[in-house]
């Protein structure tokens, strides 16, 4: 600590925007250092008033590095999700996003060294156990974070961080279909019950009277749909083998519709109360899955893309990943390309 200040990286990864500590920064007690990114993000409130959280779950995150536990790893990647308007912080999912700025965090504090103008950054995702590869921008001896790589939800263009996952079906629920099926009718809700790196329930949105189409503020401000979806997640919890899922943010609940803008299909993402203003990353990945398997409800409503590039549709664009099929069917890994960029480097003060 710095004088009663902590060392933080302010970072945008993907579409998402959070805290980057180090380990070592941080109580290694689990209740104080939650205690601690509570009064850090300003929660709970719904502005965030007192912190420097960003009054949406999106802007509200946390990632906490350090020296990897595993041969296979270079960093531990710890993701928390602090919440904005309650005295909650869940370790229950990861986030993909988030993930982006992961590698060049890792470079600029110090945990691993640059490899030449492309440095593979092997990270640990200690939520789910898995491991994904980043390749980082790194000229001259330094992370570049400018390029002509362009995603949905973020303005502008930055240096392009392809992220590569394996091995990542399952990786909460313990199967890909964790009841076994690829359909479940829950609260007389056609549901598929799907984790290929983010537990997810998905939905034809039109078995709720919508179009999928609607904005973001209009989905929410429908309260007598959210409290209908959120009973269906906490029914599927134990499902899912997630148990009580009351206090924490998975699964996450998405509802599909056919695609409008040529992409393979168009999604609205519950993460878990709010609705996502693009699409989190392995929840993208979870979806393309979706729509590969026979009987899911994403089946068929999609555009199964030849090449194996799925452009998953979301309220502000889409998101591109691409599925390596194994010759069993299955999926080999999975991958997408992100940006990230450091907005500052400093000491944040808890209140």
């Amino acid at each position: 600590m710095s004088e009663g200040g902590i060392p933080c990286l302010w970072m945008r990864g993907g579409t998402s925007k959070g805290a980057y500590f180090l380990a070592s920064d941080l109580p290694s007690e689990p209740t104080s250092r939650d205690a601690l990114l509570l009064a850090i993000m300003g929660s709970p409130d719904p502005r965030q008033i007192d912190g420097i959280g960003g009054a949406d779950p999106l802007t509200s995150k946390v990632a906490i590095l350090s020296p990897s536990t595993r041969p296979d790893a270079d960093i531990d990647y710890l993701f928390l999700q602090v919440f904005v308007d309650q005295a909650l912080v869940s370790g229950a999912q990861g986030c993909g996003n988030i993930l982006a700025g992961v590698g060049p965090a890792a470079i600029e504090r110090g945990l691993v060294p640059v490899a030449g103008d492309i440095t593979p950054v092997r990270i640990h995702m200690v939520n789910s156990g898995e491991v994904a590869v980043a390749q980082i921008q790194t000229p001259n001896g330094r992370v570049n974070y400018a390029g002509d790589a362009r995603i949905d939800g973020v303005p502008g263009t930055h240096a392009a961080i392809p992220l590569l996952f394996q091995n990542i079906a399952g990786a909460m629920c313990g199967a890909l279909l964790p009841t076994g099926r690829a359909s479940d009718v829950i609260d007389g809700v056609n549901c598929t019950l799907i984790d290929n790196g983010m537990p997810c329930v998905i939905m034809r949105a039109s078995d709720f009277g919508l179009s999928g189409q609607e904005t973001r503020e209009a989905i929410e401000a429908d309260t007598a749909l959210k409290a209908r979806i959120e009973a269906i997640r906490l029914a599927v919890g134990p499902l899912m083998n997630l148990g009580d899922v009351s206090e924490a943010s998975v699964p996450k609940m998405t509802l599909v519709s056919p695609a409008v803008a040529g992409g393979a299909i168009n999604t609205r993402s519950f993460i878990p109360h709010r609705v996502h203003a693009s699409v989190g990353v392995l929840a993208a990945v979870t979806v393309a899955t979706a729509c590969l398997i026979e009987g899911s409800v994403a089946q068929p409503l999609s555009v199964i893309p030849a090449d194996g590039r799925f452009q998953i549709e979301h309220p502000t664009g889409a998101m591109e990943v691409f599925l390596e099929m194994a010759e069993d069917g299955g999926v080999k890994a999975a991958g997408t390309i992100r940006t990230a960029r450091k907005l500052f480097e400093g000491v944040v003060y808890p209140r």
